[in-house]
């Protein structure tokens, strides 16, 4: 015999409120939303076009010198170079630059954002202890929860999948951000106080560059999580990779499947590498006090 859990309250009308909700603004303000969001589609559309036109020699040499910049190491620049390559002979050029154009979009927005919330997290233990509640949501909540709503206002297309990615890839900046912040050696502080130092110039002179390998590692985990959507929001029109392995499950198709979610990880390799090489190179100029 089973038994179901008592209903104690009837949650239908609460859900059918928020439905309506939501069609109640689609309705009204639906032509609003696109309106207002055009100028992003625009940016994504002009980048994700611009790699695509822009030689892929070039792409890659460029790449090999970010990646030299960052780390200041051939070894590490000749293999961004090497994986860029792999992923253009596996037929995934194209794609590839279509996820890097909506990625770059949804990382850079997501650091626009995230780290302003996370020096104001840093300054006040009341507003962190409302947000963080909220970013364990964020955290938590199943990643197709977040492209229903934004379907729903939106519909498919890139700028639902560019949002959608946002809200998951903002938790980690945010966090980090503040925990940097706030591990600032606090006798430091007081010095720079002793000084005359308004709260001001101890937060851009003092504490952010202090901060900022531990921001840098925020900044990576955004850009992992923001890579991690690129399967998802190819269900929503986003394309890119993430739409090959989408196409190789709706065919079983498995080599086509195995050669997107390989592009997928030599892109991630790619990115993680880069940040975490300039994430060194600014913890040693802070410890070598080469930080101006």
């Amino acid at each position: 015999m089973t038994t179901t859990f008592p209903t104690f309250v009837d949650t239908r009308a609460l859900r059918d409120a928020i439905d309506h909700s939501f069609e109640w603004i689609v309705i009204n303000f639906g032509r609003e939303l696109e309106l207002a969001f055009l100028p992003i589609l625009k940016i994504i559309n002009a980048v994700e076009h611009a790699l695509i036109i822009i030689p892929w020699y070039v792409i890659i040499v460029i790449t090999m010198g970010i990646g030299y910049a960052s780390s200041k190491s051939l070894r590490l620049a000749f293999g961004v170079g090497a994986l860029l390559f792999l992923i253009g002979i596996g037929g995934l050029w194209v794609p590839c630059m279509m996820t890097i154009a909506l990625m770059l979009m949804a990382t850079s927005l997501s650091i626009l954002v995230g780290i302003p919330i996370g020096i104001g997290v840093s300054r006040s233990d009341r507003f962190q202890a409302i947000v963080l509640p909220i970013l364990d949501v964020m955290q938590t909540m199943p990643i197709f929860v977040y492209l229903i709503p934004f379907v729903m206002l939106l519909g498919p297309g890139k700028v639902p999948a560019l949002l959608a990615t946002m809200v998951f890839a903002l938790p980690p900046v945010i966090r980090l951000t503040n925990l940097g912040i706030r591990q600032v050696d606090e006798e430091i502080i007081e010095a720079v106080t002793a000084f005359g130092a308004t709260p001001r110039q101890k937060l851009f002179t003092v504490q952010i560059p202090l901060a900022m390998p531990t921001i840098m590692a925020g900044i990576n985990q955004t850009t992992m999580m923001a890579l991690s959507m690129v399967v998802i929001a190819s269900m929503i029109g986003a394309g890119g990779i993430g739409y090959q392995v989408l196409q190789g499950i709706q065919r079983l198709d498995v080599s086509l499947g195995l050669f997107g979610g390989l592009g997928i990880v030599f892109l991630a390799i790619i990115i993680d590498r880069i940040v975490q090489a300039q994430g060194r190179r600014t913890l040693q100029h802070l410890r070598s006090g080469e930080i101006r």
